[in-house]
């Protein structure tokens, strides 16, 4: 671990990777109290408090002072995130995870990232701007309320987000799905639920070397209602282009020759049954019994969006403007993926500290985002040999807070409607 904080302290600190990310030529060339690295050390810190009181931690972390300063005036803060382009966090984000599959081994399904994409809403600040360039939501009752669609391409073995967007809502979760298409690889297998499911997708998924696994619906596809009215546990199916998947394909340059899939039944204990569709058409290498549990791995990308909202605060949004909706949310993304490959680097002693027990266990993980900030700030500003010494002690702390996974637990879902916590960039919390 403290190779990959190294590597990506030498990356943020390059002139180079300050050139790409820069707004202009001019800016972060004069000697400022908030220069290229320093904001960018402030950015991936998950700020939720105000202005003063994170400015005044990002002094107290990076030169290690009981008592600080504020180390810039909330306007240079501002000034200086103007001339800072959101893509730096993409790039250290994409870097990362390069770093973290060459460091450690990464979990695998049958020798496939085991991927899945899902979309959500987010509420945004009210302001001009930003309801101009993401929409409006216009519920029922109450004003029309500002919105963005987030989708993220998430390694659901690993808690890893390999890639994310946030959008305009008028921007469909199968055109964001298709986005992320070109991060797929021949290791991927990606996994996806209701809606999703469509020709020009699959075959825009298929092309990239990646297969597919999918939830579709009982009720649309004639194909799919002929196959649950015969009983059968699977079918070998074509799949034809339909006049609206012909357009998409016009507009990716895909040939419409029919895919040949896969049609599976999962009966559920509840009595409910699914029917996935697939790629993956070998029976000796994936019976049909496989998978009802490998659609049932789907299921930790819902849960990542609980993490964003409640615990990385997605929705809390550090200014009114789309520059800053933009920062805040790569911003985030980096930090909580930063977290998720510091449990990577103490698995295998949680493997072994837990050896013989009657459950498996892994890491708190809101007790690891925890420890993430302000230490962030601390791990890639000290001397070589005080980072490994710390990278030690935050690795400590996070064996001793584990969790025990209980197999076969669920709850039914209850939906339903709750009230939803709204963020306020006027009334900041403390800390």
């Amino acid at each position: 671990m403290p190779d990959l904080v190294g590597s990506l302290k030498k990356l943020i600190e390059s002139e180079d990777f300050c050139n790409r990310h820069k707004e202009r030529l001019q800016d972060f060339t004069r000697n400022r109290a908030l220069p290229f690295k320093n904001l960018i050390y402030y950015m991936i810190n998950l700020p939720v408090a105000a202005y003063e009181t994170e400015l005044y931690n990002l002094n107290k972390n990076l030169n290690g002072l009981d008592i600080a300063q504020p180390l810039a005036t909330k306007g240079a803060l501002t000034k200086a995130r103007e001339k800072l382009s959101h893509m730096a966090f993409i790039e250290l984000n994409d870097h990362f995870i390069d770093l973290s599959q060459t460091h450690f081994a990464p979990n695998r399904w049958n020798g496939f990232f085991l991927l899945a994409t899902d979309g959500t809403l987010c509420t945004l600040p009210t302001a001009k701007p930003v309801v101009e360039h993401f929409g409006q939501w216009h519920g029922r009752q109450g004003d029309p309320c500002p919105k963005a669609r987030v989708s993220q391409l998430y390694d659901v073995l690993n808690h890893i987000t390999v890639a994310a967007s946030i959008t305009s809502k008028n921007i469909g979760e199968r055109e964001l799905a298709a986005a992320h298409s070109v991060h797929l690889s021949p290791d991927d297998l990606l996994l996806l639920d209701r809606g999703y499911e469509c020709f020009w997708l699959f075959k825009l998924i298929l092309i990239s070397g990646a297969n597919v696994c999918a939830r579709v619906s009982c009720n649309k596809l004639k194909i799919v209602k002929a196959f649950l009215r015969s009983g059968e546990s699977e079918r070998f199916i074509k799949l034809s282009c339909t006049p609206n998947s012909a357009r998409k394909c016009a507009e990716f340059d895909l040939d419409k020759k029919p895919l040949r899939l896969r049609l599976i039944r999962v009966d559920l204990p509840t009595g409910e049954t699914e029917v996935l569709i697939t790629s993956l058409t070998d029976r000796q290498k994936y019976p049909t019994e496989i998978f009802g549990d490998l659609y049932h791995q789907r299921w930790p990308v819902e849960e990542d969006y609980k993490i964003m909202k409640s615990r990385i605060q997605i929705e809390n949004f550090s200014g009114k403007t789309v520059h800053s909706v933009y920062q805040d949310f790569y911003a985030k993304i980096f930090t909580k993926n930063f977290a998720s490959i510091l449990i990577q680097s103490v698995n295998d002693q949680i493997e072994a500290i837990t050896a013989g027990r009657l459950y498996s266990y892994k890491a708190n993980f809101t007790n690891v985002l925890a420890m993430t900030r302000h230490h962030i700030i601390v791990l890639f500003n000290r001397m070589q040999d005080l980072l490994c010494d710390n990278v030690s002690k935050i690795q400590s702390l996070i064996v001793r807070a584990l969790n025990e996974i209980r197999p076969g637990r669920s709850k039914p879902r209850a939906f339903k409607k709750k009230s939803r916590k709204k963020f306020s960039t006027a009334y900041k919390p403390i800390s």
